[in-house]
């Protein structure tokens, strides 16, 4: 099972077993660990585990037995981290039973680390936002580019950039994404929007008006239109300082949101001597 991470990133010898039948010819020894004495992996990249999924592989093991041991490496006498097989441990919790078929490697955190990002990566089972994660994780501790790591996964690099900008979006849509509330279609769209308050508030419709990835986009035309049209309209504001001009800038922003929301705001500006003045109308029926 891990021969592919160590031909992918070199970690330690190549002669990790895929499967227990070559675990056995290769004389790496699999033993009984107790279930007490093992913990889960710290780097393990999933976040989410459908315990359906688990239940299910649970009733497979129980009438099949483990086809494929777990890996861990020691910690302490009586302590052991789990390296890989994180789902089968936890279905055989549900059978209750003592002990699990293991190997026992020797790896060092940064080995560990890798070789669970890769083995879930593998898998596909991960959310968009859990991939793009491990693939951050991966390039910080094999220190690559991410042009390298496209290399060592056989993906285009493009694939990897993609994953990346998504953890730039707000905690709320990431969170929305890991949920499946959106896909990672509107996610896309949505980091075409500069600022943090219109994304949040875009999510918000799109969960609220059930919109699809097209009304999305729609949504965010329109989003910009206004601020465009109103941006050609504005005065440069030369003669002000850097202060005024961020705090005129700031306050057109939040009109623009609130004209967003539907709430139809009408905002005059005028130059005197001493100052800038800015009247807003709302209308209380709107």
């Amino acid at each position: 099972m891990l021969q592919p991470f160590n031909r992918i990133f070199g970690i330690g010898e190549r002669t990790e077993p895929e499967t227990v039948e070559e675990a056995v010819l290769l004389n790496s020894e699999v033993i009984e660990l107790p279930i007490v004495q093992i913990e889960p992996n710290r780097y393990q990249p999933r976040s989410i585990f459908n315990d359906e999924k688990i239940a299910e592989l649970a009733q497979t093991i129980e009438q099949h037995g483990i086809i494929q041991p777990i890996v861990v490496r020691k910690l302490t006498e009586e302590r052991y981290e789990l390296i890989a097989g994180e789902r089968r441990w936890r279905a055989v919790q549900l059978l209750r039973w003592v002990s699990i078929p293991a190997i026992i490697r020797e790896m060092n955190d940064n080995e560990t680390a890798s070789v669970a990002l890769i083995e879930n990566l593998q898998r596909e089972e991960l959310t968009v936002i859990e991939e793009a994660v491990a693939y951050q994780k991966l390039l910080e501790l094999q220190q690559l580019t991410q042009e390298a790591l496209a290399q060592r996964l056989g993906k285009s690099q493009s694939t990897i950039a993609n994953k990346l900008r998504l953890l730039k979006l707000p905690i709320e849509v990431q969170e929305a994404l890991m949920s499946k509330i959106i896909t990672e279609r509107h996610a896309r769209a949505l980091i075409k929007v500069k600022d943090e308050a219109s994304q949040l508030l875009l999510l918000q419709r799109i969960i609220e008006q059930g919109l699809n990835v097209k009304q999305t986009e729609e949504q965010i035309s329109k989003l910009e239109a206004p601020a465009q049209e109103k941006k050609q309209r504005r005065p440069l504001l030369k003669g002000f300082s850097k202060d005024i001009r961020i705090a005129m800038n700031t306050i057109r922003q939040s009109l623009s949101m609130v004209s967003n929301t539907g709430v139809n705001v009408e905002a005059d500006e005028s130059e005197h001597d001493e100052y800038y003045q800015i009247t807003i109308k709302i209308p209380k029926n709107n």
